[in-house]
């Protein structure tokens, strides 16, 4: 029965998407109250089924139902519970389900905490939620059915690849598609603005918490990918510009300068184009990222092997969505007017070229990323981009942009005092300059070392100098907390944020700098000094796990004559798939990670052994971890949370005649930002 059912609930959701995208767009063109108010029961009719769906593939799972073909490709009776419910998403049908999920959760998200707009705006955003929906739906019905049949049902399963067989794997895939799928939301936002022409600051309010929490959830996806990587791969690398990896962290950029450019708009109300354009892009980007992984065109450990017909499925919706947002684009922009005059210097000047940064960024990686399949498919050969472009090309654009996170905030509104920036920031590069050259001089590193530190120190000296100033007023503790209770939340995860990245980049050059590594061949017994500690093979046994056999090797690692711990590494054969998996062995301090990985094993009893010592590895994800702060905080300021009274409806009878709440624009107009 599972199969019939999810079949049914997968086509009920379909049609209920396909009435959403369309009566409530026809109610808001026409000025038909009745078929706008259809939005939300439409929005959340269509969650249920797909809810319904994605519950009857989680039974199949927990089941052992093999009479459904993708469990019994995916799962396997010896497979322990938790992974088999993670093994839902451990496919390409099935991840796509999840997909859906995510997309239905952020559209009855909007229904739900949108109550205080128009309802002819949320209509219009709620369709082209359901629009989007119609084409994932379809793509799963017509060529990526988790539900299809097999007859006769399988004894047992092939099992979930054993690389997935990780914690790591049951919230990250989630995380990721709801930071993928949440850039709809800012991308429906946009289009109901072009189709009502209402690009304003109330606009931009309404827009940017949606906006922050997908970054967020895409910012904490990318950390638990690149943290899953970094231990449970075996290279003791934690970003390897892989292609896979490049299609999330191309929608970040993205996703960053479209959240710079809506505070902009919300408080200047400049940039409307450019905050349009980067949402279509944001968007049209995690859509490039769904086409990469599933269309077959990718060789990853993160990729799914795929058929042509999904890839050109994909393609075509791909050129859908973005050529028919462009084309709106198009027709639309010339319409807008441009908002607030600035001048070249000014705080609105600094965020347009710190977006300019971004975006070509995001470009490079894109060139990256595209033209080996590029030239693969026009029969030129085979080749490879990987780290030295990235790190050449990539790097140098970034570091513009980290100089501008100081200056931005110091810089006022329309036009700012040039001179007295400086005057204001000179202490705090000087400080930069001498304490970055007395961590090179103490560590006695290199001159990259020493330009990320001198950066990393910038940032958290210039933001908390500029925190300073924002709190002074007196040296009273009673005042000093006042105020600080006082300042909007918005302006605390600007900081956060901002920390975050000097974390982030103070702990990625100390890793690249300073990492100390070895490759040996040991036996029982053997010692390896690497970065100052002795590492020692004292110890080999078998091990039995629920689906897997392991050698475990114990070592025992000092440092100074010191025990400062003990680790153990295994190699694993899965026993379904037969295949072979290293589990490195990690031992955590905030200054550094001991770090060990096991090879094969020779003829001679000896065996392959890969040792690591990585300073401040901690820095990398405690920086990612602050920037998701940053962004929860931001997005909880409390002019999003504010509940108004509904304002009169107003006449949906024309495209340009429906307009957000005008207290809403007086707000945004208020607020600091």
């Amino acid at each position: 029965m599972i199969p019939e059912l999810g079949h049914v609930a997968l086509s009920l959701a379909l049609g209920l998407a396909l009435i959403l995208g369309v009566f409530p767009l026809w109610g808001a063109w026409k000025g038909d109250t009745r078929l706008t108010a259809l939005a939300r029961p439409l929005a959340w009719g269509q969650a249920v089924f797909v809810v319904l769906a994605f519950g009857l593939l989680v039974s199949a799972f927990v089941r052992n139902d093999y009479s459904v073909a993708y469990v019994a490709g995916n799962a396997n009776s010896a497979l322990p519970l938790h992974f088999r419910i993670a093994a839902v998403w451990g496919g390409h049908e099935g991840s796509l389900l999840l997909w859906q999920l995510m997309l239905v959760s952020w559209t009855v998200a909007v229904a739900t905490f949108s109550r205080q707009l128009p309802d002819v705006a949320v209509a219009r955003v709620l369709a082209v939620l359901g629009l989007i929906s119609v084409g994932f739906l379809s793509f799963t019905l017509l060529t990526s059915n988790p539900f299809d049949r097999l007859l006769p049902a399988a004894p047992d399963g092939k099992d979930l690849n054993p690389l997935l067989q990780d914690a790591g794997m049951i919230f990250h895939p989630p995380l990721l598609y709801m930071g993928y799928v949440g850039f709809s939301v800012a991308f429906a936002f946009a289009i109901a603005a072009l189709l009502g022409g209402q690009l304003d600051a109330a606009w931009a309010k309404w827009s940017r918490p949606w906006t922050l929490w997908a970054w967020v959830f895409l910012t904490l996806g990318i950390l638990l990918g690149s943290f899953w990587a970094y231990y449970e791969l075996g290279w003791g690398g934690w970003w390897f510009w892989d292609a896979v990896e490049n299609a999330s962290f191309m929608p970040w950029l993205v996703g960053t300068a479209l959240l710079h450019s809506l505070a902009v708009t919300e408080k200047r109300g400049s940039f409307k184009n450019w905050t349009v354009l980067l949402a279509i892009l944001a968007f049209s980007l995690s859509l490039l990222g769904t086409f990469l992984v599933r269309s077959g065109v990718l060789t990853s450990v993160h990729a799914f092997a795929s058929d042509p017909r999904r890839g050109l499925y994909i393609l075509a919706f791909l050129v859908c969505v973005i050529g028919g947002s462009l084309s709106l684009y198009a027709w639309r922009a010339p319409k807008v007017g441009l908002g607030g005059r600035f001048a070249l210097f000014s705080r609105e000047s600094l965020l347009l070229l710190n977006n300019v940064f971004l975006l070509v960024s995001a470009g490079t990686v894109l060139l990256g990323t595209l033209y080996p399949l590029a030239i693969d498919a026009l029969g030129l050969g085979k080749i490879s981009v990987g780290p030295p472009y990235f790190e050449a090309v990539f790097v140098p654009l970034m570091v513009p942009v980290l100089i501008l996170i100081v200056v931005g905030p110091y810089a006022a509104w329309k036009q700012a005092d040039a001179p007295r920036v400086w005057r204001e920031l000179r202490l705090v590069l000087a400080v930069s300059v001498l304490a970055a050259l007395g961590v090179s001089v103490a560590l006695q590193a290199s001159v990259g070392v020493a330009l990320g530190s001198l950066l990393a120190l910038w940032i958290l000296l210039g933001t908390g100098h500029h925190v300073g100033q924002r709190l002074a007023g007196g040296a009273a503790l009673a005042g000093f907390l006042q105020r600080a209770r006082s300042v909007p939340l918005s302006f605390w995860g600007m900081v956060v944020a901002h920390a975050g990245i000097a974390v982030f980049v103070l702990g990625a050059t100390l890793v690249r700098g300073l990492d100390h590594a070895q490759d040996a061949s040991l036996q029982l017994g053997d010692t390896v000094q690497v970065g100052g500690h002795r590492f020692t093979f004292t110890e080999l046994t078998r091990r039995n796990g629920p689906n897997f056999i392991a050698a475990r090797a114990t070592f025992e690692v000092q440092r100074d004559g010191q025990k400062v711990a003990t680790l153990h590494p295994e190699k694993r054969i899965y026993t379904v798939q037969r295949m072979p998996m290293t589990e490195a062995a990690i031992d955590r301090r905030f200054s550094r990670d001991l770090y060990v990985s096991l090879g094969e094993a020779a003829p001679d009893g000896r065996w392959g052994v890969r040792v690591q010592v990585k300073p401040f590895m901690a820095g990398v994800w405690s920086g990612c971890l602050l920037m998701a702060l940053g962004g929860v905080l931001a997005a909880s300021d409390r002019r999003y949370r504010q509940r108004k009274a509904q304002a009169s409806r107003v006449p949906a009878s024309g495209a340009d005649s429906a307009t957000w709440h005008a207290d809403d624009v007086a707000l945004a107009a208020r607020t600091r930002i």
